[in-house]
């Protein structure tokens, strides 16, 4: 698509026409699945789940997120690219100590040392981090620093340490997505693009003043991000995921069947 682009841009010279606004729509291109069908899927397999309307589904999520559980989040059209921005996402509180290490040890099954992205209100991005109020980084491809008031700096001591030692000194208030140089990759999060997750985000803030969630995506070390209800429940239970969330259906893990392995579609991806 790029060569065909730029031959009849450049080789062609033929004119563009910026639209001005963001024409991949947030890149949430992919399949979207009706509460049916994840019903069905969750019935055959003899999942127990409530279902919650936003009003009461999005306040029970912070306080579960509050108290340091990980969330899975699946809902509307999957995203389009190698990023999760918020259809499937794994999703944890940024102001945990032990966040990071526990989604890279326990849920994504990676070096604890491997730091996660924020997603943050567009409209506060500028009260966390140091970037323009008019600046955009939907797409997670903007780097930048922790603003200065939430850093904390590290002593003599700390800033001679090394490697993981380093790594392990929480260097601001939002230690899960801060690197030991004070820098974070974000997502900036739009209602227009993605009003659902928005929402959540917006219900965090509300009730603990943060409007940043941590963020990645929702897989395992070695797989593709999950498509499907059923990618979704069998990532949950195969990791130690605390609660999922498929559309307005909320699972706890405690309360599961047990699950029966069965690694046979790992050949699929060429895992096994």
């Amino acid at each position: 698509m790029g060569a065909a682009l730029a031959a009849w841009y450049e080789y062609k010279a033929m004119p563009r026409k910026p639209n001005g606004g963001d024409a991949m729509r947030g890149s949430y291109l992919g399949t979207e699945y009706t509460d049916g069908a994840i019903k069905s899927y969750l019935d055959s397999v003899g999942a127990r789940y409530e279902y919650l309307e936003d009003g009461s589904l999005m306040p029970r999520l912070v306080g579960v997120l509050e108290v340091g559980k990980v969330v899975g989040w699946f809902q509307g059209r999957m995203e389009f690219g190698p990023r999760a921005l918020g259809g499937r996402s794994i999703i944890g509180d940024p102001r945990n100590r032990k966040m990071q290490s526990i989604m890279n040890l326990k849920i994504k099954y990676r070096e604890s040392f491997r730091p996660f992205a924020p997603a943050v209100l567009a409209d506060r991005a500028d009260d966390y981090f140091e970037i323009d109020r008019e600046q955009k980084s939907p797409y997670m491809l903007i780097v930048a620093p922790v603003k200065s008031k939430h850093r904390i700096p590290m002593t003599e001591a700390q800033q001679n340490l090394f490697g993981i030692e380093k790594l392990n000194v929480p260097c601001s208030n939002l230690p899960a997505i801060a690197h030991v140089d004070y820098s974070a990759r974000l997502q900036t999060i739009h209602e227009e693009t993605n009003p659902r997750f928005h929402k959540l985000v917006t219900e965090f803030d509300q009730q603990t003043g943060c409007p940043v969630l941590v963020n990645t995506s929702f897989n395992v070390r070695g797989e593709p991000i999950v498509e499907s209800p059923e990618g979704a429940y069998r990532c949950f239970m195969r990791t130690e995921m605390d609660y999922l969330v498929l559309e307005n259906y909320l699972l706890e893990k405690a309360d599961q069947p047990e699950w029966e392995k069965d690694d046979s579609w790992m050949g699929e991806f060429g895992l096994d």
